[in-house]
C-alpha cells in the first residue's frame, strides 16, 4: 500500500505539469491569436485608409485631365479667333490703302482730263495770255484737291532749317546775319499730310 500511495504522489505532480504546460499553451495560443485580431485589425484599418488617398488621388487626377482638357480647348479657341482676327484686319488695312490709293486716283483724272484739252487747244492757240490762264487754272484745281485730302505745302523759304521738315542739299554764305541758319532758296517743295511729312523740301542753308 505504501508503495502505490508512493507511486500515485509521483504521479500527481506529473499530471499537474502536463495540465499546467496545456494551460500555458493555450494562453500562449489565445495570446498569439488576439495579437493576430489586433494585428489585422490595424493592418485592415491602414488599409482603408491608403485606399481612400489612392481613390482621392485617382478623382484628382482625373479632374486634371478633365481640367486640362477644357484649357486646351479654350486656347485653340482663342487662338484660333485670334488668328481670324489678324487676317481680318490685315484685310482691312490693304482695302483701306486700296480704297484710298482708288479715290485719289479717281479725283486726279479730271485734273489730267483738263491737261488733255489744253493740250490740244493750244495746238492752234495763238494767243499766249489764253494758254498762261488755261494752265494757271489747271494748277488751282491741282492745289484744291491736294486740299481735300489734307496735303499741304510744307513752309521753307525764310525759315530756320529744320530736319523734320527740310533737307539741306548745300550750304551758301551770306552777307546778311538774319539769313544765317534759315532757309535761303528751295530747289524741291515738300509736303505733308496733317502732321506726316511725304516730301521733304530740299533747300539751301543760309551760313
Amino acid at each position: 500500500m505504501e508503495q502505490e500511495e508512493k507511486v500515485t504522489q509521483q504521479q500527481e505532480p506529473v499530471e499537474n505539469n502536463e495540465v499546467l504546460e496545456e494551460n500555458d499553451a493555450q494562453t500562449d495560443n489565445l495570446s498569439e491569436e488576439t495579437d493576430t485580431q489586433k494585428k489585422s485589425g490595424l493592418f485592415s484599418k491602414k488599409g482603408n485608409k491608403d485606399k481612400l488617398k489612392i481613390q482621392e488621388m485617382e478623382k484628382a487626377l482625373e479632374n486634371a485631365k478633365i481640367e486640362k482638357a477644357e484649357l486646351n480647348d479654350r486656347f485653340l479657341r482663342l487662338y484660333s479667333e485670334f488668328d481670324n482676327y489678324k487676317k481680318r484686319v490685315n484685310k482691312e488695312k490693304l482695302d483701306l490703302i486700296s480704297t484710298a490709293s482708288e479715290k485719289v486716283f479717281v479725283n486726279l483724272l479730271p485734273v489730267i482730263d483738263d491737261f488733255e484739252r489744253a493740250i490740244a487747244a493750244n495746238e492752234k492757240a495763238e494767243d499766249a495770255e489764253a494758254i498762261k490762264e488755261g494752265f494757271v487754272l489747271i494748277y488751282n484745281k491741282m492745289l484744291q484737291l491736294l486740299k481735300r485730302f489734307d496735303v499741304e505745302e510744307i513752309a521753307a523759304k525764310g525759315e530756320p532749317f529744320n530736319t523734320d521738315f527740310h533737307e539741306a542739299i548745300t550750304h551758301f554764305p551770306t552777307d546778311k546775319e538774319e539769313d544765317k541758319g534759315k532757309v535761303i532758296d528751295v530747289t524741291e517743295k515738300g509736303y505733308k499730310i496733317k502732321d506726316k511729312v511725304i516730301r521733304y523740301s530740299k533747300v539751301v542753308v543760309g551760313q
